[in-house]
């Protein structure tokens, strides 16, 4: 059994303030015995406004919910890639408890301690898309590409390989979505995944001069951290996290155009009550996706059974039918 844990998400001012409502209020019902932290990133010369949650109210659902907001500070991203607080906040979480992050975009289907995790063997999200290298006509391909930066960071290359994919196909190569990744150890996974990031963004191999790192670059460095660490894409059992357990729904429209039944059905009850309606009708596409129906609407577009093997043909459906917020 994967025994006791935390679990991270980031909250700050603007969509994600919402989505950390939602996530906290999930995972209070689905797993009470697990402990939240709400990682929020303070004011400095990084951020052009304070990132802090601006509602005093959503502060105080989220720690009713038993989550603790947790402050951190931005030292190398901030407003230029906030994709990097995922990054930078796992310094502030106790040093050697496990822990478990989760995009803010995500709801808790099911208790997380179903999940098995083997704390010493990360791994991260494989719901993902080719999104990262775009190999060039005339370009290093994906092995010299990802061959670079795990010689870079001494890593073997050769064992991160998935040999059942043919040689060039993107599936090969050790690639997640970085909506979860979990260790042993926030400081010390939290402390290498920031050398790594870092390394690749200001100093990276000749390979990767013509590739592109925003928003990439936590998809990047995560593969070679995870390898670092022993782990790999192997390391859990499929269907649970971003499955049964877990969904990592990115936006609010995608939801009702993709997600099962019962990820819709939990969405609308925890997001009924007064309470909880009165701040989250604050944010336009929930007001305008959930509390006034659109939702069901793009939902009607589309079969769950047969939908497009491309997320950005739901992406662009949703958008000529004028469904698509964020």
């Amino acid at each position: 059994m994967s025994g006791q844990f935390n679990v991270m998400i980031i909250g700050q001012a603007g969509r994600l303030q919402y989505e950390a409502v939602l996530f906290a209020v999930s995972l209070a019902r689905s797993s009470p015995g697990v402990k939240l932290f709400v990682a929020e990133p303070q004011p400095n010369a990084l951020w052009e406004r304070d990132p802090r949650i601006t509602d005093a109210e959503i502060r105080a659902i989220i720690e009713d919910h038993g989550a603790t907001i947790l402050p951190f500070e931005t030292r190398h991203f901030g407003q230029s890639y906030p994709y990097g607080n995922k990054i930078e906040a796992l310094a502030a979480l106790p040093e050697g408890e496990p822990f478990v992050f989760f995009d803010t975009d995500t709801l808790v289907l099911d208790d997380l301690s179903r999940v098995p995790f083997d704390f010493d063997r990360p791994t991260a999200s494989l719901r993902r898309e080719n999104t990262w290298p775009k190999i060039e006509l005339y370009g290093p391909g994906y092995t010299a590409t990802w061959k670079a930066l795990y010689d870079r960071f001494g890593l073997n290359f050769d064992s991160s390989l998935d040999l059942s994919w043919p040689d060039e196909h993107w599936r090969r190569y050790l690639y997640f979505n970085a909506g979860f990744f979990f260790h042993s150890c926030p400081r010390r996974f939290g402390q290498r995944f920031l050398d790594y990031a870092l390394t690749i963004r200001d100093d990276p191999p000749e390979a990767l001069i013509c590739q592109d790192f925003d928003p990439w670059l936590d998809q990047v460095a995560l593969p070679l951290v995870i390898h670092s660490f022993g782990g790999g894409r192997d390391a859990l059992p499929p269907g649970l996290l971003d499955g049964s357990v877990t969904c990592h729904y990115r936006t609010f429209p995608l939801l009702y155009a993709r997600e099962s039944d019962a990820v819709v059905q939990l969405l609308e009850e925890i997001a009924a009550p007064h309470r909880i309606k009165k701040v989250l009708k604050q944010y336009e596409p929930l007001l305008r996706t959930l509390y006034q129906g659109r939702g069901h609407k793009a939902r009607a577009l589309f079969d769950r059974n047969d939908l497009p093997v491309r997320e950005q043909a739901i992406r662009n459906r949703l958008k000529r039918e004028g469904f698509w917020m964020r």
